[in-house]
């Protein structure tokens, strides 16, 4: 069944007819469609699961991923018994800010993805600033 936005919108109001991931792909499409990434200002994307957290810094203009890391990251994973916490959030938002200094990135524009500005991902932001990025 396709639809367009526009229904779905009303659908999700409703509250009939879709599937939660559906919903979850409506709210990270419309926030993505305002978010771009640029040389100057490359996007930062986060992805969030039940065990782990993942950033990745997008150039979106060349379609580059020009870093990644994660709590799955050696340095990060020994020195925390599981991933799923703040503290390992904000381990992997310090990695990152210091990874994207050696690449001379010091502005980006955050994109938190279906996920609310809450808990672990704004652990991962709170890491970042501390680490030295702008957004």
């Amino acid at each position: 069944m396709k639809f367009s936005k526009r229904t779905l919108l009303k659908l999700k109001n409703k509250n009939k007819k879709l599937k939660p991931h559906k919903y979850k792909k409506l709210k990270r499409d419309s926030l993505r469609g305002r978010i771009k990434g640029t040389i100057e200002r490359p996007r930062l994307s986060v992805y969030r699961s039940n065990e782990h957290i993942y950033a990745q810094i997008i150039d979106d203009t060349n379609s580059r991923t020009l870093i990644a890391c994660s709590t799955l990251d050696k340095s990060i994973k020994l020195a925390l018994p599981t991933g799923r916490t703040c503290d390992a959030s904000r381990l992997v938002g310090e990695k990152l800010a210091e990874l994207s200094l050696k690449k001379n990135i010091t502005k980006i524009v955050f994109d938190r993805g279906p996920y609310l500005y809450h808990g672990r991902v704004k652990a991962l932001a709170d890491g970042l600033r501390a680490g030295g990025l702008n957004f």
